[in-house]
């Protein structure tokens, strides 16, 4: 082949990966905003799933509006943080876990005995979602997350006011092998935690998944859940986020500061 011509393919070739390049990047860059707004939408959407608030013909930015109240805690302490506080990432629209935890400033390292759902690390503060009925607390929505066998599963577990009841359970993101550790998002399992006592009459972490099923004459029963046939690991891992997230390294501080206050 002439060198001129070989040139001029060469050429022609760097065009066109030039053009594609430019092309790819427009559109990336034009979707952003969409993908933005999208993924807002979904985690209200699953916020409202979760909290049983959650209908196909309503809509759901007025619903999230109107029926619940987005307020930061101080995991350590249980304390609300001030709206004087709040920054472009330490606020409750813009606050993303992954990204907290991974802050220098706003996350902390988990010592290993401790860190029993498998993340090393979580944020200092978290975004807690609270379901308002005629002025008063009617559910508590809390953002929970560990490790599974093939991904780091997020989702929410709702709580009644009573503090110890479980209302709903919901995972929105993860990598579980589907038909296996996948049947998280299998809505029978997930109703099946409706009801179940999360806590014990000490106020200490009771609720369990178990590898197998629920003894329904068990005088525990009240506080298992069935585990996920076939995917033990995942059963496991979703048990151990629960008790982390619901223990005294998780949520315990503000569960029991609004306890004390008599808000259960």
């Amino acid at each position: 082949m002439p060198k001129e011509t070989k040139t001029k393919t060469v050429a022609v070739a760097l065009g066109v990966c030039l053009v594609c390049s430019v092309l790819v990047s427009s559109a990336a860059v034009s979707l952003q905003g969409k993908q933005e707004r999208n993924k807002q939408l979904d985690r209200l959407t699953n916020i409202l799933v979760v909290g049983g608030l959650y209908s196909r013909k309503a809509d759901i930015a007025q619903v999230f509006q109107e029926k619940i109240r987005s307020i930061i805690i101080d995991l350590e302490t249980g304390s609300v943080l001030p709206e004087e506080k709040f920054d472009t990432a330490l606020n409750p629209d813009d606050f993303d876990i992954k990204k907290m935890a991974d802050s220098p400033r706003y996350g902390l390292s988990i010592p290993a005995p401790k860190d029993i759902a498998g993340i090393k690390r979580r944020p200092r503060y978290m975004t807690v979602y609270q379901v308002i009925r005629n002025g008063a607390l009617e559910k508590i929505i809390l953002p929970v997350y560990g490790k599974g066998v093939w991904s780091t599963m997020y989702g929410f577990i709702a709580l009644n006011n009573d503090l110890t009841t479980v209302e709903g359970f919901s995972f929105y993101e993860h990598g579980e092998t589907p038909g296996l550790g996948g049947e998280v998002d299998n809505p029978a399992w997930r109703r099946s935690w409706v009801g179940k006592k999360a806590f014990d009459d000490r106020g200490k972490v009771a609720i369990e998944v178990l590898k197998g099923a629920v003894d329904p004459l068990s005088p525990e029963a009240v506080h298992q859940i069935d585990g996920l046939s076939g995917a033990s690991l995942t059963t496991r891992g979703v048990d151990k986020l629960v008790r982390y997230w619901l223990g005294e390294h998780g949520y315990g501080p503000y569960l029991g500061k609004l306890r004390r206050e008599g808000k259960a």
